[in-house]
């Protein structure tokens, strides 16, 4: 077990400070690669305290927020950790994502705009089947990014809500299992078959590609994930 670090910049006072304390703390606990090791993460009051510039209440107010949306476990007598999910959660989130996700995919097909989809393509320009590996990490972080953008293309406030924390759990985990085996070489021809049915308005084809590919990852996790058992 370690205490872990996290990247916190000191939040102002005001009305607000409890919202910016909660927001502060969880975009700080989200950037944390916390599937990295086996390593249970502690998070230490006072040194939230010290790097944020406030006092410890409300810190232990915003942890409780971030335990209830899932991201911080409380243990008594131990203290706040940064939540693990366990092999059983991730696979249940998966399988609601691939549902989720799919659905976006069938507006996207319905309400974006040519341009808006060209901009997917985009995200792929400097990427080919031989760069990928040598570029993991880029590559993680634009495959996170393509994965938002459906999302957001999809036009359906609604819908970019209620997966608004589901996506940054989702984000974890892609990030630990892009690298294994010869997923990331598989996850952009993936992309750009998904890509090329939302070009050309297959909306049954586009739906049926991304919940496969999201599949795929729960049949990945399932097979192979045994470091959260």
């Amino acid at each position: 077990m370690a205490t872990v670090s996290l990247s916190l910049s000191p939040v102002d006072g005001g009305v607000v400070l409890k919202d910016r304390i909660y927001k502060e703390l969880k975009r700080a606990i989200v950037a944390v690669n916390v599937y990295a090791d086996a390593e249970e993460y502690r998070l230490d009051e006072r040194q939230l305290s010290e790097d944020l510039g406030v006092s410890r209440t409300p810190i232990r107010e915003a942890l409780c927020r971030l335990e209830i949306d899932g991201f911080v476990r409380t243990v008594p007598r131990r203290g706040a950790f940064v939540a693990r999910k366990s092999r059983k959660e991730i696979l249940e989130m998966i399988t609601v994502w691939s549902a989720l996700e799919s659905m976006a995919a069938r507006l996207i097909t319905e309400h974006a705009s040519d341009e808006e989809i060209a901009t997917l393509r985009e995200m792929f320009a400097t990427f080919d089947e031989t760069k990928v590996r040598a570029n993991i990490d880029e590559y993680s972080e634009t495959n996170i990014n393509f994965h938002q953008a459906l999302l957001n293309l999809s036009h359906c406030n609604l819908l970019k809500k209620i997966t608004d924390n589901l996506f940054l759990h989702m984000r974890s985990i892609r990030m630990r299992t892009i690298s294994e085996d010869d997923r990331a070489d598989r996850s952009i021809i993936d992309h750009m078959h998904i890509i090329e049915a939302l070009e050309a308005r297959d909306t049954e084809l586009a739906e049926r590609l991304v919940r496969q590919h999201t599949l795929d990852l729960a049949a990945h996790v399932e097979k192979n994930v045994d470091w959260l058992d």
